[in-house]
């Protein structure tokens, strides 16, 4: 007797969360990862009457999820950030910055949606899965081929044995081993070094995120400046240009801190494992609106890396409001 929708949404609903986590690192999206997700349930669904039960439910759906990941990379799109496109800017510029939306770019994927506060979770994994969704690794990926990708992912994230590997994929276990080989030398060449991240930030990194958002608050440069580090990186999807040194980030951002304290609203968030702040400009009726959202790379010291996602599209993933009316700002 075939399974009811009901029936089966409860079986797999506890595999949801990180089959979507799964996606999100095949294709660097929260949008596609979604649809690959809802494709998995409906395909699994549809064959589970055919489901014998040879190996367990969860590996069956990533075997569903991945080919339906690797499907979608078929259509021949990579998501970038700024820095994977060319050299960055290293001297103050009045160059035009371009917009390329042409570009399919990478997108954050809200920290709530990559663990749930009420699981309980074993502090190797929660580190494990923290570092797995890092903008600079999902970014790192993309240089990988989707075969690669979905290896690497399946053995080095998911912790599966090869054999399992090579059974989801439908090749060889040499033919594994091989891309595996492949995916972790590119993945080495491609990735920068960065700072372990943990569940809490160290006494020094939540000062330099306290600051960050207050000198955007206060319209506070030398506050700004004293928390970048020196080679301190600003990226703006979908700008393509993108900076690295503290001088010419401080450059960039001087011009709207010239109009004074006020300017904009920070909210706190959390994106891809690391500290965000959602900025709202201030409009002429006096509300703000949603204007780029940050995702910052504390590091010893101050800010490493920012990452800036520009528009409302981004506030609306993740779940923040589009504009705060004038009462609320004076309440």
């Amino acid at each position: 007797m075939p399974i009811g929708s009901e029936e089966f949404a409860i079986l797999f609903a506890p595999y949801r969360r990180e089959l979507l986590v799964h996606c999100y690192r095949m294709l660097g999206s929260v949008h596609d990862a979604e649809d690959v997700v809802q494709e998995t349930y409906l395909r699994a669904w549809r064959s589970y009457d055919d489901f014998e039960g040879r190996s367990a439910l969860r590996h069956w759906l990533y075997r569903i999820a991945t080919n339906a990941a690797l499907r979608e990379l078929e259509k021949g799109h990579r998501r970038w950030l700024p820095s994977g496109l060319g050299n960055p800017v290293r001297e103050p510029t009045d160059d035009q910055m371009l917009e390329r939306h042409d570009i399919a770019w990478l997108e954050p994927i809200p920290t709530t949606l990559v663990r749930s506060a009420s699981e309980p979770q074993d502090p190797a994994d929660t580190v494990t899965q923290s570092q797995s969704v890092r903008l600079a690794f999902v970014a790192a990926l993309q240089y990988l081929s989707p075969r690669q990708r979905a290896v690497l992912l399946l053995r080095d994230v998911l912790a599966f044995r090869a054999s399992e590997v090579a059974g989801l994929l439908d090749i060889s276990l040499a033919a594994a081993n091989g891309l595996l080989q492949r995916a972790r030398d590119k993945l080495a060449a491609a990735a920068p070094s960065e700072q372990t991240v943990s569940d809490t930030l160290e006494p020094d990194q939540q000062h330099a995120l306290d600051e960050y958002m207050a000198a955007f608050a206060n319209s506070d440069i030398p506050r700004l400046q004293r928390i970048l580090l020196a080679d301190a990186s600003l990226e703006m999807p979908p700008v393509s240009t993108w900076f690295s040194g503290r001088a010419v980030v401080i450059g960039f951002f001087t011009p709207p801190f010239s109009t004074g304290p006020g300017l904009f609203r920070v909210i706190p968030a959390a994106a891809n494992g690391q500290p965000a702040a959602a900025l709202y400009l201030r409009h002429d009726d006096g509300s703000y609106r949603a204007h780029a959202f940050h995702v910052l790379t504390p590091a010893p010291g101050g800010i490493a890396r920012i990452v800036v996602f520009l528009g409302p599209a981004v506030f609306e993933l993740f779940d923040l409001p589009v504009t705060i009316d004038h009462a609320a700002v004076e309440g």
